[in-house]
């Protein structure tokens, strides 16, 4: 399994809401790209883990992901220790991804910040020689990922760089909608609200999008963060 890009998230969705847009747009292009979610979303205040790891894989349809994998860490109460470093560890010499996307350095959500760091350790730890994981019962060799970018989730960040996303918008609704426990329907209003259950969550969403896009002077983007210098090798690659 060698993949070009692999996004981890605190919680299934957590991608969906706020890059699965650039996943869609690298998919177009022919690179192989995978999600690794750290918890089931067992906490949730809507749904249950069993639904929605069925809707993570809806989800996953719709995007054409490559690989999904859940790493069954304790929702709200997982810990950034060796244990669970060792297990992103070997998904990443697994995987062996050249990009890395994980959640927001800041966040509403405790989860959120709190993988980032997770992932951001453990991206650094799979590149030594003297740390040993394994796979399937098969020792593993180090893989450090080139690059790591943060994903902006619900706290409005200043992005280092955004990514167009105008024409792959409408599938991320989709891919979105397919968690249908979380979100707003106007079919069923059975159940208990919560910050991203009523009807203007969606037009948070596409407020984002627009205002991430207008920057770049186009209708939707995605924004991220990165905590290393980035470097190009020619002026012109930046638009």
């Amino acid at each position: 399994m060698k993949l070009d890009i692999l996004a981890f998230a605190a919680h299934p969705d957590d991608v969906e809401l706020a890059c699965c847009g650039t996943l869609l747009k690298h998919i177009a292009q022919g690179k192989k790209v995978g999600i690794v979610d750290l918890t089931r979303g067992e906490l949730g205040t809507r749904g249950t883990a069993e639904l929605r790891a069925k809707e993570a894989q809806k989800s996953s349809d719709i995007l054409g992901i490559a690989y999904r994998v859940n790493l069954g860490m304790p929702d709200g109460f997982f810990e950034n220790n060796a244990e669970n470093q060792l297990k992103i560890m070997a998904q990443l010499r697994h995987t062996q991804p050249t990009i890395v996307l994980a959640n927001a350095l800041q966040d509403r959500h405790p989860d959120h910040a709190k993988a980032a760091k997770l992932v951001a350790d453990a991206c650094f730890y799979s590149g030594l020689l003297k740390i040993k994981t394994s796979y399937n019962d098969q020792e593993q060799t180090p893989h450090r990922p080139k690059a790591l970018y943060h994903y902006i989730q619900d706290t409005h960040l200043v992005p280092n760089f955004v990514v167009d996303i105008s024409a792959e918008f409408e599938t991320k609704i989709r891919a979105i909608r397919a968690f249908s426990s979380q979100f707003y329907d106007e079919m069923d209003s059975s159940q208990p609200e919560t910050p991203i259950s009523s009807k203007t969550f969606w037009d948070f969403i596409q407020a984002r999008g627009r205002d991430f896009g207008r920057s770049i002077n186009v209708n939707f983007a995605e924004g991220f963060n990165f905590s290393r210098t980035v470097g190009v090798s020619n002026l012109f690659d930046l638009e």
